[in-house]
């Protein structure tokens, strides 16, 4: 895979993501929304399926840590927005970095995140009593067609690997759509979920077969002693549909 964050990878799946994320929750979204902020926005690709379907004006604060990527996020925002880039760690939140926001976003970032590092947000978001939607976090079900055996190991190693403990930090990987719900509900929010798949097969081969690596990728690092490979290359040799399970969550306070 061009890399997780790469903006490369952000680019060949945006098609892919904008086709998944669930349109109907953006009309159960308290207005007006003027200011949003956007959290781990990478290239800007929620911001630009957003921005359009929001009334004008509209004020974005687009945060990540990687300052490249605020770069382009920035220069490809669509005409009429107002946008101001800010790098950081976006689990240092705190409620008066939320003054004046209607709304908050992000995209394919709660699997990344850690139980209190999520806990944390839901009470960030709580005190500045903001709306939040929260798209395309992974669920952890993959469906290929047509089927192969071996598919539930490498789904199962994938999902393991999600959950893994890197730099003393245990992520929810597939469990946090579910999770966050449930924080941000015992925050005080009433909240909403929609499934939110990737749809992907032959017709996207370039995104499916990059996915395909990625996801085998991970699971042959968690479980070595599976010998996955030749699974790869045989997918890769006749590429399957296949369905990415994701979930939508929004969140609103008051």
């Amino acid at each position: 895979m061009t890399g997780e964050f790469s903006a490369d990878w952000l680019a060949l799946r945006e098609p892919a993501d904008a086709a998944a994320r669930a349109t109907d929750l953006i009309e159960l979204v308290p207005g007006p929304v003027r200011m949003i902020r956007d959290l781990g926005c990478g290239t800007g690709s929620l911001a630009r399926w957003l921005a359009p379907r929001i009334p004008l004006p509209q004020f974005w604060i687009l945060t990540d840590r990687d300052p490249a990527l605020l770069e382009i996020a920035a220069d490809r925002m669509p005409d009429g927005v107002n946008v101001a880039v800010d790098e950081r760690d976006v689990t240092a939140l705190t409620p008066d970095d939320l003054t004046g926001a209607d709304l908050v976003t992000c995209s394919a970032l709660l699997d990344l995140l850690t139980a209190p590092e999520i806990d944390r947000l839901a009470e960030v978001c709580a005190q500045a009593r903001v709306t939040v939607l929260f798209t395309l976090s992974v669920t952890g079900e993959v469906t290929l067609t047509p089927a192969d055996p071996r598919d539930a190991a490498v789904e199962a190693a994938f999902n393991a690997h999600q959950r893994r403990e890197t730099a003393g930090r245990t992520l929810l990987g597939p469990d946090a759509p579910g999770y966050a719900a449930a924080a941000f509900a015992k925050a005080g929010a009433r909240v909403h979920t929609r499934p939110s798949p990737w749809r992907l097969g032959p017709a996207s081969a370039e995104l499916t077969a990059e996915w395909l690596r990625g996801w085998v990728g991970a699971a042959v690092e968690q479980r070595p002693d599976q010998g996955f490979d030749d699974y790869l290359a045989e997918r890769l040799g006749a590429l399957p549909e296949v369905s990415v399970g994701h979930e939508d969550v929004l969140a609103i306070f008051g």
